[in-house]
C-alpha cells in the first residue's frame, strides 16, 4: 500500500492528526512506548523529522517541506503495511529520559524498572553501596546504560547471549560515554562471569512470553527477536536458570530485580514457596519482582 499525503495536510500538526485516523483505521496494536493512535502518531512523526519527544505544542504548527513530507509518508508505510513499530522505523527508543539506538536484533525499551533506577534502588539499596551491578539480557544496553548514569560510583556488566544485540549495546554505551564503566559480555545469563565476582545488583529483563501467547501475538511484536520474548510452555524457563545463578553470585546485601510482566501468577505456580516483593510502580506497570540474596540461598543451596 503505497502512502500519499493529501495535498491539504500542510503542517506537522496536521499530519498527526491524520495519521492517527489512519492507524485507528488500519487497527494497529500499540505498545512499543505508546498505548493510543494520537501519540503513536506524534512520536512517528517527531522521530522522523528529530524532534524531541516534549516538543512544544507551538511547533506543531509547523510547515514541512516536500522532503519531509516524502519521508513522513515512507515511515507511515512502514507502519501500516509493514506493522513495524516506530522505535525500528525511526532507529531511537527512549528509556530513563535518553535516547537509545535500536533495531531489529533487540527489544525496545519499555520496562517499569527506569523507575527504580531513578530512585537509586531505594529503598532496597542504598546507592553508595551499590559496586557491582550485572544486567542480565542487556539487549540494547539501555538498563545498563541508565545504571551507570544514575550509579557513578559502580562497575556494570551487561551481558547477552546474542553477539548481535551486543553489537547495539556498544552502539549506545558509545552514544552515552559509559565505556569505562558499562562492560559488555557475551554469555548465556551469568555463566562466563569470573567465578570471584560478587555482586550487589542484578537486573534482568528477561524473556518470558509463554508458548501460547507467542503464538497469539500482534504483529507488530514479531519484529523483534524472538529469542528475546519466548521462554517455554509457561514463559519461565530463563527465570528457572537465573534464580539459582543469583544465589551463588549476590553479596550478602545483594539483591534480585526480575520483570516478567504479565508472568507473575506463572513464576507464583513455578516456585510457590519463594517469597519476593512484587513492585508497585507510580508509573504504571507490573511484572516486576525484587528477591535479597538470603532468601535465593535458602531457597537454592541448602538442598
Amino acid at each position: 500500500m503505497k502512502i500519499e499525503l493529501p495535498g491539504e495536510l500542510v503542517t506537522l500538526l496536521d499530519i498527526i492528526r491524520w495519521a492517527a485516523s489512519q492507524f485507528e483505521i488500519t487497527g494497529l496494536h500499540f505498545g512499543h512506548g505508546t498505548d493510543n493512535a494520537l501519540d503513536e502518531a506524534a512520536a512517528l512523526a517527531l522521530g522522523v523529522l528529530r524532534l524531541p519527544p516534549d516538543l512544544p505544542a507551538v511547533w506543531l504548527q509547523s510547515r514541512v517541506s516536500q522532503a519531509e513530507r516524502t519521508a513522513l509518508a515512507n515511515a507511515l508505510e512502514a507502519r501500516l503495511t509493514e506493522r513495524r513499530p516506530v522505535p525500528y522505523i525511526v532507529g531511537e527508543a527512549w528509556f530513563c529520559g535518553l535516547s537509545f539506538a535500536v533495531d531489529e536484533r533487540v527489544l525496545i525499551p519499555r520496562s517499569p524498572v527506569a523507575e527504580l533506577i531513578e530512585a537509586g534502588f531505594a529503598p532496597w539499596l542504598e546507592a553508595d553501596s551499590i559496586s557491582q551491578v550485572v544486567d542480565v539480557g542487556t539487549g540494547s544496553g539501555c538498563i545498563a546504560i541508565a545504571c551507570a548514569l544514575a550509579l557513578p560510583n559502580a562497575q556494570v556488566t551487561a551481558t547477552d547471549i546474542s553477539a548481535d544485540a551486543l553489537k547495539v549495546a556498544e552502539v549506545n554505551v558509545t552514544r552515552h560515554g559509559v565505556a569505562d564503566q558499562v562492560r559488555l559480555l557475551h554469555s548465556d545469563l551469568l555463566s562466563t562471569l569470573p567465578e570471584s565476582a560478587t555482586l550487589d545488583l542484578i537486573i534482568s529483563n528477561p524473556p518470558y512470553v509463554d508458548a501460547a501467547a507467542m503464538a497469539a501475538l500482534p504483529q507488530e511484536y514479531r519484529h523483534e527477536p524472538a529469542s528475546a520474548l519466548a521462554a517455554g510452555e509457561d514463559g519461565m524457563d530463563i527465570v528457572r536458570r537465573l534464580l539459582p545463578e543469583a544465589a551463588h553470585r549476590l553479596s550478602d546485601h545483594g539483591i534480585l530485580i526480575v520483570e516478567i510482566g504479565y508472568g507473575a501468577a506463572a513464576f507464583e505456580a513455578a516456585f510457590p514457596n519463594l517469597s519476593v516483593t512484587w513492585v508497585e510502580f507510580e508509573r504504571g506497570g507490573t511484572g516486576v519482582f525484587i528477591v535479597d540474596a538470603a532468601t535465593l540461598r535458602n531457597a537454592f543451596l541448602t538442598e
